[in-house]
């Protein structure tokens, strides 16, 4: 008789293996891990990085929309966004990621805030990384940061650059609301000026639309 293999269908979920370094001396950073729900605006769980590796491992089963936030003291933060659908397979992502030393000139892109189609209008999926940038701001009382707009190069200059300041004072507006004192805070919109990615596929377009958080003082 012939023995019918078995096939075992790989579980539903996205294994990310990362390694956090300092984005200057390129040394592995003990770091602390959050991951957020982002649909639910809920802490998931907290982990450490190994301390003499940077290494760590997350299993981020598939039907939410994650926020992965990186973070140390004296460091600005990293995020990135995992939009998992129920549907989507099993994958391994393996990464380095650089974290920024808070300095005058240095900034990152706050890969977890949203808007709506067009407008200026937060999404609810940016209260976890809009507290993150609260938590920042409080913690280091004396920088003075640039909240910056893009967008991609669809529809005209003008328009572009007027939703793209609309949604950086969206942002200072919020942190305002929160105590933080608006000369702390300055909402530029550079519409499209500012590409970090070619405009011609719809991933890098996607790149462009950003908000920007910059250490000016």
């Amino acid at each position: 008789k012939s023995i019918k293999s078995i096939e075992v269908e790989a579980p539903k979920l996205t294994l990310l293996k990362g390694t956090v370094i300092d984005e200057d001396t390129k040394k592995p950073l003990h770091a602390i891990v959050d991951l957020y729900d982002l649909k639910e605006n809920e802490l998931l769980a907290t982990f450490e990085t190994n301390e003499e590796t940077g290494r760590f491992l997350l299993s981020l089963p598939s039907g939410k929309n994650y926020s992965v936030n990186i973070n140390k003291v004296g460091y600005l933060f990293f995020s990135q966004n995992f939009d998992l659908p129920d549907t989507a397979s099993y994958q391994e992502i393996e990464q380095t990621l650089e974290l920024i030393k808070i300095q005058v000139g240095k900034e990152i892109v706050l890969n977890n805030i949203f808007f709506e189609f067009n407008k200026a209008t937060l999404l609810p999926e940016s209260m976890s990384e809009l507290d993150n940038v609260y938590k920042l701001l409080v913690d280091n009382p004396d920088i003075k940061v640039e909240i910056s707009g893009h967008t991609d190069n669809v529809g005209s200059a003008a328009y572009n650059k007027k939703l793209s300041q609309e949604r950086a004072n969206s942002v200072v507006n919020y942190l305002i609301k929160k105590g933080i004192k608006n000369e702390r805070l300055i909402a530029v919109g550079y519409g499209f000026d500012k590409p970090i990615a070619p405009n011609t596929t719809e991933e890098g377009r996607q790149k462009n639309r950003r908000t920007e958080f910059k250490v000016i003082e």
